[in-house]
C-alpha cells in the first residue's frame, strides 16, 4: 500500500521529533556525565598532585645525597676541624709570697739555680770536679790527719780537735788512749785526771765532759761500740755532722763531707757556694759531686787549705789549681815568694801525725813530733 504525503511528513515528523528527543536525551546524559567526569578528574589531578609534592622531596633528597656523595668521590676527603687546644703560658718565675700563708706552716720557697759566677750550672760541675781530680793528683796519699787505730779512738780524738789543730790533738791522745783505752774506762775516769791530760789541747774542762758524757753513751746505749749511723752518732755529747761524717768516712767507710773552716773558706773561694752555714754547704757541694767522691774530696779540700791556699796568704804562685780558681790573685803570685809560703810536706816539714800512713811516707812525709819534742 502506497504511503501518502500526508504520512510521509508525519513519518519525517516523527523521525525528527525522534531523533530530537534522543539527542536531548544523549545531552542530558553528557551534561550529567560532565560534572561526574570532571570532578573524578579534579580527584585524579589533586591525587597526582599529592603524589608528585611527596615524591619530590624525597627526590630532592636523594638528588642531593647523590650529588654529595659523587662530591665526596671528587674532592679529597676534609679533616675534621681540631679542638683547639688552651694557649700555652709562659712560665713565670713565682714570687717569694706566692702561696697563701697557713699557720704553723712555713711558706714556700721558690729555688731559683744560679750560680756563684753566672756560669751554668754544668759548667760549674765539671770546674768543680776538674779541680778535685787535679788535687787527688796532688795530694794522692790524703788521708784523715788525726792518729787512730779504732772508731773509738777516732771519734774522742775528732771531737777534742774543736778550736786546735790536729798535730795537738795527735800529741795528747796517746797519753789519754793508754790510761782508758776503751769506752768503759774513759767513761769511769775521775774528771780531774782527764782534764790534766787534755790540757794541751785547749778548752779542756768542756771537752772532758763531752768525752766522758759519750763514752758512757757508748757504754750505756750501744755495747761499748761506736755506732756507724748519722742519726745515732750526732745524739753523743760533742758530736755533730762534722765529728760524724769523719767518723762514717774513715772508720765506717761511709761517705760524707767534712765542712771545716779550711774546707768552709776553699769552697767559697771557688765560687762553687756562697753559703756561709756549714749544713748548707755540705748540701750545695754534695751536690756537684758524687757520693762517692765526698769522703776523698774533703780530704783534698781540707789538705790544700792546709798547705798552699792558706786563709791570710795563699800560695797562688805556687798552687797547682791556678788555672781554674776564680780567686786567683788574692794571694802571692811570684812563684819564688809563693813556694816559701808552702807548710808540711810541701814546704819540706814535718806533717800533724806522729804515725802517719806508709803512702805519705813514701812521698816524702815528714813524721809529727810527739809532745814537747818540738812543734
Amino acid at each position: 500500500m502506497k504511503k501518502t504525503p500526508a504520512r510521509k511528513t508525519a513519518a519525517k515528523k516523527t523521525t525528527a521529533a525522534a531523533k530530537k528527543t534522543t539527542a536531548a536525551a544523549k545531552k542530558a546524559t553528557a551534561a550529567k556525565k560532565a560534572p561526574a567526569e570532571k570532578a573524578t578528574a579534579k580527584k585524579a589531578t589533586a591525587k597526582k598532585t599529592a603524589t608528585a609534592k611527596q615524591a619530590t622531596p624525597e627526590k630532592k633528597t636523594t638528588t642531593k645525597k647523590s650529588a654529595a656523595k659523587k662530591t665526596a668521590a671528587k674532592a679529597p676527603a676534609k679533616k675534621a676541624p681540631a679542638k683547639k687546644s688552651p694557649a700555652l703560658k709562659k712560665a713565670t718565675v713565682a714570687p717569694q709570697k706566692a702561696t697563701a700563708a697557713v699557720k704553723g706552716v712555713p711558706p714556700a720557697q721558690t729555688i731559683v739555680e744560679k750560680t756563684p759566677t753566672g756560669e751554668s750550672r754544668t759548667a760549674l760541675v765539671r770546674r768543680a770536679r776538674r779541680i778535685n781530680r787535679e788535687l787527688a793528683e796532688v795530694y794522692p796519699y790524703a788521708h784523715p790527719e788525726l792518729d787512730f787505730t779504732n772508731p773509738f779512738q777516732l771519734l774522742v780524738a775528732t771531737v777534742l780537735s774543736a778550736q786546735t789543730t790536729d798535730l795537738r790533738v795527735n800529741q795528747t791522745t796517746p797519753a789519754l788512749f793508754a790510761k782508758y783505752p776503751t769506752p768503759e774506762d774513759l767513761a769511769a775516769a775521775n774528771p780531774e785526771e782527764v782534764e790534766e791530760i787534755l790540757r794541751p789541747c785547749g778548752f779542756f774542762r768542756a771537752k772532758t765532759k763531752s768525752v766522758i758524757g759519750l763514752s758512757r753513751a757508748l757504754a750505756e746505749d750501744f755495747g761499748g761500740e761506736v755506732p756507724g749511723r748519722l742519726e745515732d752518732l750526732v745524739k753523743l755529747p760533742g758530736v755533730g755532722r762534722k765529728t760524724a761524717f769523719v767518723v762514717l768516712g774513715n772508720a765506717f767507710g761511709r761517705p760524707g763531707i767534712t765542712v771545716d773552716t779550711h774546707f768552709q773558706r776553699l769552697v767559697r773561694r771557688w765560687k762553687w757556694t756562697e753559703e756561709t752555714d756549714p749544713d748548707k754547704i755540705e748540701a750545695a757541694v754534695g751536690a756537684l759531686f758524687p757520693k762517692s767522691d765526698w769522703t776523698d774530696l774533703s780530704h783534698h779540700v781540707i789538705w790544700h787549705g792546709r798547705r798552699i791556699c792558706h786563709a791570710r796568704k795563699p800560695a797562688c804562685g805556687a798552687c797547682p789549681i791556678a788555672p781554674l780558681c776564680p780567686a786567683y790573685g788574692e794571694g802571692e803570685t811570684d812563684p819564688e815568694k809563693a813556694k816559701k809560703l808552702l807548710k808540711y810536706e810541701k814546704g819540706g816539714f814535718p806533717g800533724q801525725r806522729l804515725n802517719p800512713p806508709q803512702a805519705y811516707l813514701d812521698a816524702g812525709g815528714i813524721p809529727a813530733p810527739p809532745l814537747g819534742a818540738g812543734s
